[in-house]
């Protein structure tokens, strides 16, 4: 048993020697971590609906292991070579007391300490506990000098409020054999007990670094009143959200006030989702000022996953920060650990269970994307979500599918405009072109009458080529360069200088060159596009960039989108299909044509008459037809999304942020780092750290400030160590 509210500390047994991390991680004491985490875990527990007790003493047990001398001398002596096959881990050390805890607690303590680190069986290293166990004698390996430490262990428990005795060697084999046992006997199943423990241990760690909000800021219920609104500029504002229907599926232009209607949906805490970092960022930065006068937790999860590197083995973890906040902004790329069950779903599962979740502008994910947010979906209604779909555009059979892993209309509040309505919404004039080469006179037409021209490119190479173009074409014309592959801390200070700078000039030429970031939730209007062929409903998005402020007056007005026909190269087209590239290419508009919105779902039908949503191997998923499929406890080294997609699975900074990236704290390390595709990266040879996000570090020469990353810049030979010697 265990006071919940920690009895008076005597000092003569807190033992402030041991510690639970290295100089180098804080050189926080093992004492003042444990009542950290057992502190978060009872707020946890409390809003979640465990049960406290068990919470805080999973908590106090969890790491108490670390008090063996052979983890204290790691601290201290962190490259100090092993002896071959030499291993320790602290976890299994922590479950010698479990003997402590009464035994109707001792299973859910079991699941919150045996795999806080390692997958208990199949560990990508072989060192899970039943890896161990078949392997050496593991408790032989683990109980050594076990009566000269245990002692303290137990002084430190008994500081903190637990009820303790001493514990023999022969009582610690009990309990290791008991261990065992369970585990071997361990169903499949996602285990709450352990992303609890997962959860509270990394939040009592940021804390310790001021890197996390109070516990008293937890789990607090959004007040999403201001979103009740109404404007007749507005269409969604003036239709009502109070349908006693569960879910929920939107599908309106951009400007028509989608993202007030997906909120007003909302009754509990909110995961709000978007493709893109850019997307994300803005729309955190909405969200936080609309709530602003309120006691909400607003957050922002940049990072799909944690990619650590050792010895040519990848093991992945879900970046799983601010537990417990009103409202996170993210993309579903940091769901997708609960649908391949990295590291960390469990906790991803457990905060996300109960909770209102938005899927914005789902339509613009690639094919195996959607498979993936299809799968998502089904995870959701199964932790009893409420799931709100909004989009601008949508094939027929993918509103369909949505519809049916949602219950059909029986559970779900459907929502459209009527053509009326998405008459008023017409505000483009496509024109085609078929070469690059026609673009550029185009773009100097444009200038001459002061226009904001937004040229947008599939692929980030191709943007900085042409940026370096436009450079030498104009340059005193005002211009800017945007796309994903930048310091989080230059992307911030661009999407901001486009929002209040670029965006608000009037009868000033200037040219912006962008990649797909600007398809989603920028609030920016530019006068002329010039595009590259994209999807049908991405390029639906995208156009929602030009003339966006919609006024009374701007009704019935129209500014022209120029797209350039794709290239007959299948490499040209990527990230997409070519054949979905051409059938868009002929479906749009020409010659200055308006682009009807009451047409765009027809010409989206035409594009994808069908979806084939079976284009990925889920063999590897943990939530099959209804049920857990993955073995409890356990975890996948990697997703499927590293493997089939080219998204921003990894970070690199630069080599003159390196010793400042070693020293900050989390938020800091953010503003760093440089998002980037694994596969991209990992080829070069490059070092990587083993801190923070675990980011590759790049030579000085391969960042610009105004272009990005360039990557062929990224070569160990430019490191300033390697020219030096």
């Amino acid at each position: 048993m265990v006071n919940l509210y920690f009895k008076r500390c005597n000092y003569m047994n807190i033992h402030q020697e041991i510690l639970a991390k290295s100089e180098q991680n804080g050189h926080v004491c093992l004492y003042q971590h444990l009542k950290n985490v057992a502190d978060t875990a009872r707020v946890m527990a409390k809003h979640l609906g465990f049960d406290e007790q068990i919470a805080v003493e999973g908590a106090l047990l969890h790491d108490i292991g670390k008090v063996s001398p052979v983890f204290q001398q790691s601290l201290i002596s962190p490259n100090k070579k092993k002896k071959p096959g030499a291993v320790f881990r602290h976890e299994i050390a922590s479950l010698f007391f479990l003997s402590l805890v009464c035994q109707e607690h001792r299973d859910a303590v079991i699941d919150m300490i045996v795999a806080h680190h390692k997958s208990m069986y199949r560990d990508v290293r072989n060192l899970g506990i039943l890896d161990l166990d078949d392997t050496s004698d593991c408790f032989k390996e683990h109980s050594k000098l076990f009566p000269e430490w245990s002692y303290i262990a137990i002084d430190i428990l008994e500081s903190l409020g637990m009820e303790t005795h001493e514990i023999s060697l022969e009582e610690a084999k009990e309990n290791y054999e008991y261990v065992i046992d369970y585990c071997d006997g361990r169903k499949k199943g996602c285990s709450g007990w352990r992303g609890l423990l997962m959860a509270a241990d990394h939040m009592a760690s940021a804390m310790e670094t001021a890197f996390e909000m109070p516990l008293d800021k937890l789990f607090i219920k959004p007040d999403l009143s201001f979103y009740n609104r109404q404007s007749e500029l507005y269409p969604l504002s003036l239709i009502s959200s109070d349908s006693k229907k569960m879910h929920t599926l939107v599908t309106a232009p951009t400007g028509a006030g989608k993202t007030d209607f997906l909120l007003r949906r909302c009754r509990g805490r909110v995961f709000y989702t978007l493709p893109f970092q850019a997307s994300i960022n803005a729309m955190y930065d909405r969200i936080k000022n609309d709530l602003s006068n309120t006691n909400a937790q607003v957050h922002l999860l940049h990072a799909a996953s944690n990619l650590k590197v050792k010895d040519g083995k990848i093991e992945e973890s879900i970046m799983q920060r601010h537990v417990g906040a009103s409202v996170k902004v993210l993309t579903p790329h940091q769901m997708a650990s609960v649908v391949f069950g990295i590291k960390g779903y469990e906790a991803m599962a457990m905060d996300l269970k109960g909770c209102d979740v938005i899927l914005d502008e789902i339509h613009t994910y690639s094919d195996v994307m959607q498979s993936i947010v299809l799968r998502i979906i089904e995870i959701l209604v199964a932790l009893e979500c409420r799931v709100h779909v909004g989009t601008a555009t949508m094939p027929t059979v993918l509103y369909q599918k949505i519809l049916q892993l949602l219950g059909g209309a029986d559970a779900v509040y459907e929502v459209k405009l009527d053509s009326l309505t998405l008459q008023s919404f017409n505000r483009h004039q496509i024109y085609k072109l078929e070469d690059k080469k026609e673009s550029y006179d185009v773009i100097a037409s444009a200038i001459e009458s002061n226009s904001k021209v937004l040229i947008v490119c599939n692929q980030v190479k191709r943007a900085q080529k042409l940026y370096e173009s436009i450079e030498e074409l104009y340059p005193d014309v005002k211009k800017m360069l945007v796309h994903s592959r930048y310091k989080r801390s230059d992307r911030a200070k661009l999407e901001t200088k486009l929002r209040e700078d670029f965006n608000q000039l009037e009868n000033v030429p200037c040219i912006v060159v962008s990649t797909q970031v600007v398809e989603v939730s920028l609030d920016i209007s530019f006068d002329i596009m010039i595009t590259e062929c994209a999807p049908i409903d991405a390029l639906t998005q995208r156009f929602g960039r030009i003339n966006r402020k919609r006024t009374r007056d701007t009704i019935g007005h129209y500014k022209p989108i120029y797209v350039i026909a794709p290239s007959e190269d299948d490499k040209e087209a990527l990230p997409y299909s070519l054949d979905v590239l051409k059938d868009t290419f002929r479906v749009l508009p020409d010659s200055g044509d308006i682009m009807e919105e009451c047409h765009v779902q027809e010409m989206i039908d035409k594009v994808y008459p069908k979806i084939d949503f079976q284009n990925i191997d889920f063999t590897g998923v943990v939530f099959l037809e209804g049920k857990w499929v993955l073995k409890a406890l356990c975890h996948h080294p990697k997703s499927a999304l590293l493997e089939t997609l080219d998204i921003n699975s990894a970070v690199c900074i630069t080599e003159e942020d390196k010793d400042r990236y070693l020293c900050a704290n989390g938020l800091e390390r953010i503003e760093m780092e440089i998002p980037v595709s694994y596969h991209s990266i990992a080829h070069r040879n490059l070092d990587q750290l083993n801190k923070g996000s675990h980011p590759f570090v790049i030579p000085n020469k391969g960042y610009d400030e105004e272009k990005g990353l360039l990557p062929d810049l990224c070569k160990i030979e430019y490191y300033q160590s390697f020219e030096i010697l």
